[in-house]
């Protein structure tokens, strides 16, 4: 069973949460729609979460190389080799995905964050999951995106 509308909304309230901690320009956060084919955007940089338990499938965050390196300048990280722009794109799902850990519980487990530049080999949504929700953010002048993949094993609606 896909996860909810409603449950969509706390990956949401994550993006606007922590680009709200990282400055003080606002992150636009777009309603998140199916990718009707199964194959959704995917930028330079993506991170995976894989996730298991009660749920199933996996969150990604990718983002744009130029996006990634004004996140660093924001945060006051004056390297922007490439190994950092690939912890931070880790960093980033990693927290999207903790944040709806926190609310989920136990249940939803997560997996290390996996970087790599483009689409990671796990990305790919499968024919045994539902289509998955994009979440499109805007921030400064970028794009990225936010891509859910999950359903709920035991059909729970926290």
């Amino acid at each position: 069973m896909r996860i909810s509308e409603g449950q969509i909304r706390i990956f949401s309230d994550a993006v606007k949460h922590y680009f709200a901690q990282i400055s003080t320009d606002e992150a636009a956060v777009n309603t998140a729609f199916l990718a009707e084919d199964g194959n959704p955007v995917c930028y330079d940089y993506t991170g995976l979460i894989a996730v298991s338990g009660e749920f199933r499938g996996c969150v990604y965050f990718s983002a744009p190389r130029v996006m990634l390196r004004h996140l660093l300048i924001a945060m006051g990280e004056p390297d922007h080799r490439e190994e950092n722009l690939l912890d931070l794109v880790g960093e980033v799902a990693n927290t999207f995905s903790g944040n709806a850990r926190e609310h989920f519980g136990p249940e939803f487990a997560i997996s290390v964050p996996v970087a790599v530049k483009g689409r990671p080999e796990g990305a790919k949504p499968s024919t045994q999951h539902p289509l998955p929700y994009v979440i499109t953010v805007g921030w400064k002048s970028y794009s990225a995106a936010l891509v859910v993949c999950v359903e709920n094993d035991q059909g729970k609606t926290n």
